[in-house]
């Protein structure tokens, strides 16, 4: 009886994550790893590192970079996208290209070509199959997962199978999800106890595990079992020891065993992906149906990887950018790297992970993104389908500026490009409900866990991880876009309180309703909406706004007439993102969490991005701030994060406005 072995570990860092998080990392997971490995010269096992991150090691920690070369002839490397991209959300072309990059770089530097593929969240789509071969690989890591949506037996997936497009085949080898979720976590007896289960007499079954890196060290609570309990070092020994436990190469077993059967797979990723990315309408119910029904779950597939476009505005903005650009003909170097750097995965889609919700991330895919524009130094304007929805968005180009209308969502600005710094100063996130905001327990920040772990005792895998905060969150959600130049039709109930959770009095259809192009020229835009303000019945109303660009600033009008004769208010909204929250002035005062002035001019002093933004109204607004903040599960539990600071622009009116300002950015 024996049982194969098959161990890898995928690691990867968003790019250009901070210096301090990455370093950490290697500490406490990557060389603490590879040194344990290098003491058991019999252990094999493969390893991926995304290429940004191999790069960056390479760079940044050469001891760590020599270590992995010493331990190179027990290592079986995998390829994948240089930039970690989900495969099947980039063209053609990208796809080829990034991979090969990453094979180039394992090949220059530790003289191993790869056979396999690490493949980005195990997204899987039969569109990847010819490109993955044009790359020269063997086999692709996918789930157990994959095969059970496509029909079969959980129960024999201990091997690989082949698949097939266009004449293309190509290996699968299945996780094993019960490795994924015991391995570092249970005591090392049921881990060994798992992995004999594997066992046949013929020696042909493989126990498949490849999965995080970050789960040995970086984890909640990983480090401590991991290394300083020694549960890495004995469970090498184990399996070297056992006489059951042939610990061999994803390369090796493919070569001596056959295919288990031929499989045709459904576009899917692992479980929990399915649960994450199920659409907001139907995504109660799924996490209702699938938890009755465990035993049926090839049954019942949640969302695709792509509805994190349909979720998330912001996701779709980024990707479709992205896409875009990716269209320009006749690539320089440096562009298609700034380009193949807009792909990486992390920033667009949301898990147990930040991803969508965290800044950084976003900031970092604009920078490329914004490189991109800048070398391609465009003047003037041009309209363009960007998010596919077939409504056209208008992007003006000046010596400083990138700015992008959305003809859709009220006619806002949606990107506001800084192009010296290349920052998104509208790199805003929309407050959105999320389907275990229910789930939030408060917590006292001085209670401690009482129970003691001994050696071995198992620990709670981030999926199982309870979500708790000691911090006063505040759930609000948006009901439009959260971008800037938004038009409401409010009244005299406005405050402070009601603008932040987004409870006030809408009266009007403009915030989120698409307006029509009355006139557009290289620098300027006319828009208007025949809408209504909505009482008892709907009054008639016309919003007309234009936008001038001149080099650093934009000079707007807006024209509001209403058949409505009460007093109403008019409430123009912009959000501004900025890279340090602490590191902002406003009107002379520091922004804790909210403020209410009046004024005809406000300054925004940035002292990180060394910027001043001043609005100059032609009349005294009634100015409404708040700090926008988002909660989002993460894998130390709840994030609180500031996403943006909200500016409301208060003006009273009755049947008619006419109102004239400018932003200057210096």
């Amino acid at each position: 009886m024996k049982t194969n072995l098959l161990f890898g570990i995928h690691c990867h860092q968003p790019i250009d994550n901070f210096d301090n998080v990455i370093l950490e990392i290697i500490e406490k997971s990557y060389k603490p790893f590879f040194l344990i490995l290098k003491s058991f010269p019999k252990f094999k096992c493969s390893v991926h590192f995304s290429g940004w991150l191999f790069e960056y090691i390479k760079n940044n920690d050469k001891e760590l970079f020599e270590l992995i070369k010493e331990v190179s002839n027990q290592i079986e490397f995998f390829t994948g996208g240089y930039y970690e991209p989900i495969l099947a959300s980039i063209p053609s072309n990208s796809r080829v290209e990034q991979i090969k990059k990453l094979s180039n770089f394992i090949e220059e530097n530790f003289n191993q070509k790869p056979r396999g593929l690490w493949l980005t969240e195990r997204i899987w789509d039969d569109s990847i199959i010819d490109d993955i071969k044009k790359c020269d690989v063997d086999y692709v890591i996918v789930d157990d997962y994959h095969l059970i949506a496509a029909g079969f037996d959980k129960n024999n997936l201990n091997g690989y199978f082949l698949t097939e497009d266009s004449n293309s085949t190509v290996g699968l080898f299945p996780i094993n999800k019960d490795l994924r979720y015991i391995i570092p976590f249970a005591t090392i007896d049921d881990t060994i106890k798992k992995l004999n289960s594997f066992a046949n007499e013929e020696g042909e079954n493989a126990a498949i595990i490849f999965d995080d890196g970050e789960k040995f060290g970086v984890w909640p609570k990983t480090y401590e079992k991991v290394y300083e309990k020694r549960w890495l070092e004995r469970f090498f020994q184990e399996c070297i020891d056992d006489e059951n436990i042939n610990v061999t190469t994803f390369t090796e077993f493919y070569d001596k065993n056959k295919a288990i059967n031929l499989a045709y797979l459904p576009t899917v990723s692992y479980h929990e992906m399915g649960e994450w990315s199920a659409l907001p309408n139907i995504s109660k119910e799924y996490h209702e149906l699938i938890s009755n029904n465990m035993e049926h779950e090839y049954l019942i597939r949640g969302g695709i990887w792509k509805n994190f476009f349909i979720k998330y505005n912001e996701s779709n903005w980024i990707h479709k950018r992205s896409l875009q650009l990716s269209k320009v003909q006749n690539q320089s170097e440096e562009f298609k790297d700034s380009l193949h750097k807009t792909q990486c995965n992390d920033v667009l889609w949301h898990g147990v992970f930040g991803g969508i919700y965290l800044p950084n991330l976003r900031d970092n895919a604009y920078k490329y993104i914004i490189n991109c524009e800048n070398l391609l130094d465009k003047q003037g304007f041009e309209a363009i389908d960007i998010n596919l929805n077939t409504y056209l968005e208008y992007k003006f180009y000046t010596k400083s500026l990138l700015t992008i209308i959305d003809t859709k969502q009220g006619g806002q600005i949606v990107e506001l490009d800084l192009k010296d710094k290349c920052f998104n100063l509208l790199n805003t996130l929309t407050r959105y409900h999320e389907n275990y905001h229910d789930k939030i327990q408060m917590v006292d920040l001085e209670e401690e866990e009482s129970e003691e772990e001994n050696e071995d005792s198992e620990i709670a895998t981030i999926h199982n991880s309870m979500l708790t905060t000691s911090e006063d969150i505040k759930l609000y959600m948006d009901w439009y876009l959260k971008k800037s130049a938004v038009d409401h039709i409010t009244d005299e109930s406005l405050n402070i309180e009601n603008f932040e959770s987004c409870q006030f009095k809408e009266y009007a259809d403009f915030a989120n309703q698409p307006f029509d192009v009355l006139n557009v020229d290289e620098k300027s835009i006319k828009l208007i909406r025949n809408g209504g303000i909505y009482k008892d019945s709907k009054l008639n109303t016309i919003i007309e706004k234009s936008y001038e660009f001149n080099d650093n600033q934009i000079d707007m009008y807006v024209d509001v007439k209403t058949v409505d004769s009460s007093m109403l208010k008019y409430l123009l909204e912009w959000n501004f993102h900025f890279q340090d929250y602490n590191a902002l002035n406003i009107n002379g005062h520091d922004l804790d969490e909210s403020l209410v002035i009046e004024n005809s001019r406000l300054t925004i002093m940035d002292l990180s991005l060394n910027k001043t933004i001043e609005f100059q109204f032609d009349q005294c607004m009634e100015i409404y701030i708040y700090k926008v903040k988002s909660v989002s599960q993460s894998e130390e539990g709840v994030d609180y994060t500031t996403q943006g600071v909200c500016f409301g622009f208060a003006s009273e009116f009755t049947g008619e406005l006419s109102l004239k300002y400018s932003i200057n950015i210096i």
